[in-house]
């Protein structure tokens, strides 16, 4: 145990012997200017290492503080508790960040250098299958040159990326006194040890039943809390939801009310509806093994997987989803890049399709038929019911029909609940993930290009589907250390066009923020970083 771990054992066992167990711990959320939030969202990971899902992180960047963060209603990134803006050596590949001073955690440790090495260092030992350790790819060392200097070493000079990344789900800070540093902590632990150091402290955690959160006035970051407490309720349907802010049981609804609530509580007097900047997209995943034709089927065959893949891709009619199933809450999306970032490009429309966004049953025939692939095509489709909507199944079911009316396809549609979906659709070296191709939604972690890019298509991504391509790989890597504006956004035009003709994922529709409150709540504020930080909010 190193000197740091013994001067804080006493603190510790302090903390943990005030505490019961934490279904039972003191409720603070019905103390002073409360908040109460409801959400469909599901955690699947308290601990930073352990998730890279948007409802594991709508908890975490509440409760931990990071080097970086977005301003509200801007997309400049600010000292959190870093207390410059950092500098990079002459060569361009050491990036040098000092501390703000006195930094402690809620139960007394000193947060220092330690604490932010141990946190990157842990991400990537661990190296979970759901969680963000390809954020961390370019960073190749992080060094603790003093209790508040830290130096991270970049693969990719000057990298244009890096302050993003530590923004990130990447980038949470924790404490190396309550952590593992080679396997994840238990929300228990973690609760009990009061390990800290955001705008607030979790007082109790039942997962994905209820969440108390308290004040954290040791926090000396970028968001103070305005609100003395936060209590979040989880609901297992949009309908529910509805009702608990319609009649006033929660304070603010945020994730997942559907289309048509949203347009119903829109003409609701006794609530208002808050919307905020998009970036979520909703897009089809193909696993490279074991999708038709893929490398573990009983016929591999590279060009007839991807005809495969084309073929859907002709046959999607993204204008029906976004009007149908989402009544316009969202928009086509034809590009790999979302609109409004730069570099957007809309390849996806001209390449498939008719060339205007519209399906094309005689190219996609064309496609299979060229290939020597054999018609109907029998495709499993997996989508999850409660983590990306409940209007998942309608958009499901109408991508089905979709396939099946061109006669091309045989889908068989089914669905699993996200604690288990999110196990099973991923390939690792001892698995080849169950679902051939599935649902999956992105909620961005930085808005830059590079976020809509590195997660999905680098060696390491997030999605493991099983897809590697060296020479996209490497574009990737360039674009994050080009500094010229130029040149970087013709570069990630040419992954886009590359990625256009692979299709290892097809994206489908890009969607705005949407939360909806009573009438004397102020101060929700869905900010450009795509994030809904609870700290703003007072009654």
């Amino acid at each position: 145990m190193n000197a740091k771990k013994i001067m804080a054992a006493a603190v510790s066992v302090a903390a943990i012997a005030s505490l019961a167990a934490c279904g039972g711990v003191k409720d603070d959320a019905t103390a002073g200017n409360a908040i109460t939030i409801g959400t469909t969202d599901k955690i699947t990971s308290l601990d930073p290492a352990g998730s890279y899902d948007n409802g594991s992180y709508a908890a975490q960047i509440q409760v931990f503080p990071f080097l970086y963060a977005q301003d509200y209603n801007t997309s400049e990134l600010s000292a959190d508790i870093a207390a410059d803006d950092g500098t990079w050596n002459s060569d361009g590949t050491q990036f040098t960040v000092k501390l703000k001073s006195g930094l402690k955690f809620a139960n007394g440790h000193d947060l220092t250098s330690s604490d932010v090495k141990f946190s990157f260092d842990r991400v990537k030992k661990i190296n979970d299958e759901n969680g963000p350790s390809s954020l961390l790819a370019n960073i190749t060392d992080v060094k603790a040159k003093d209790d508040t200097t830290v130096v991270f070493t970049d693969s990719v000079p000057y990298d244009v990326t890096l302050k993003q990344v530590l923004s990130s789900p990447a980038g949470p800070i924790v404490d190396e006194e309550s952590f593992s540093d080679s396997k994840l902590t238990d929300a228990d632990t973690i609760v009990k040890d009061n390990a800290f150091a955001g705008p607030y402290k979790l007082t109790s955690f039942k997962l994905n039943e209820a969440l108390a959160y308290a004040k954290n006035d040791s926090y000396k970051g970028l968001t103070p809390a305005k609100n003395d407490a936060v209590q979040v309720k989880y609901y297992a349907d949009a309908s529910n939801l509805k009702m608990a802010v319609q009649q006033g049981q929660i304070d603010v609804a945020y994730r997942s009310l559907t289309p048509t609530d949203i347009s119903d509580l829109s003409k609701d007097k006794k609530v208002k509806v808050v919307t905020g900047p998009g970036g979520e997209e909703r897009f089809l995943t193909f696993n490279f093994r074991i999708q038709p034709y893929g490398e573990k089927t009983s016929e591999p065959n590279a060009a007839k997987a991807k005809a495969v893949r084309q073929a859907v891709a002709n046959l999607i009619d993204r204008d029906e989803l976004a009007s149908k199933v989402y009544k316009n809450t969202y928009t086509p999306m034809y590009s790999f890049i979302p609109d409004g970032l730069t570099s957007h490009s809309d390849t996806l429309k001209s390449a498939y399709g008719d060339g205007n966004g519209k399906p094309s049953t005689d190219k996609a025939k064309k496609v299979l038929s060229d290939a020597g692939v054999k018609t109907p095509v029998d495709l499993k489709l997996q989508y999850n019911p409660d983590h990306y909507g409940s209007s998942s199944a309608d958009e499901y079911a109408a991508i089905k029909s979709q396939l099946e009316s061109s006669g091309l396809f045989k889908v068989d549609l089914q669905s699993t609940e996200w604690t288990q979906f999110n196990k099973d659709r991923v390939v690792t070296e001892d698995s080849d993930g169950s679902y051939p191709v599935y649902q999956l939604g992105w909620f961005p972690d930085y808005s830059d290009p590079d976020n809509y890019l590195s997660p999905f298509f680098r060696d390491g991504n997030f999605v493991n589907n099983g897809y590697s391509n060296k020479e996209i790989n490497d574009l990737i890597v360039k674009q994050a250390g080009e500094k010229d504006e130029s040149v970087r956004e013709n570069l990630l035009k040419e992954i886009q066009e590359k990625e256009t003709d692979d299709l290892s994922t097809i994206p489908l529709l890009q969607g705005a923020q949407t939360a909806v409150t009573g009438t004397s709540v102020k101060g929700v504020v869905l900010d450009a970083s795509f994030r809904f930080r609870y700290a703003s909010i007072t009654k």
